[in-house]
């Protein structure tokens, strides 16, 4: 499992995935593999080398439309809900809320006092 506090996940948040994979392949000798989620979406898996290092989201809902592409980064916490707490007592907010994606974790997503977004994950335990 993720150590609290650490990164845990990044992906690229993006409305071509296929230049995504074209640029960062050549660019940095990524492979990539479309992995199906429980809904019917593709999610790709990023791996430089034998090593899983990230995903790519495609970003096709409508409720993306005008959001630049970007790399998100998911942070691992030892308590979900407690942290989410103390996100909104430094001033923070909590953008979506807390939700769970089987065989991943526990996530919300959230946004920095200064601004940032990232989300904060309890990942399941393994094993």
């Amino acid at each position: 499992m993720a150590l609290h506090g650490h990164v845990h996940w990044t992906e690229l948040n993006t409305h071509d995935p296929e230049a995504a994979k074209a640029f960062y392949g050549a660019a940095l000798g990524w492979t990539f593999t479309a992995s199906e989620m429980p809904d019917g979406t593709v999610y790709t898996l990023i791996w430089s080398g034998d090593e899983m290092v990230g995903g790519i989201f495609h970003m096709n809902h409508p409720a993306f439309d005008g959001i630049p592409e970007h790399w998100f980064t998911y942070f691992a916490v030892d308590d979900l809900d407690a942290r989410l707490a103390s996100v909104t007592s430094a001033g923070g907010q909590i953008t979506r809320p807390p939700f769970s994606v089987p065989g991943t974790g526990r996530m919300a997503v959230i946004q920095a006092a200064s601004g940032s977004f990232c989300a904060l994950m309890q990942p399941e335990a393994s094993g």
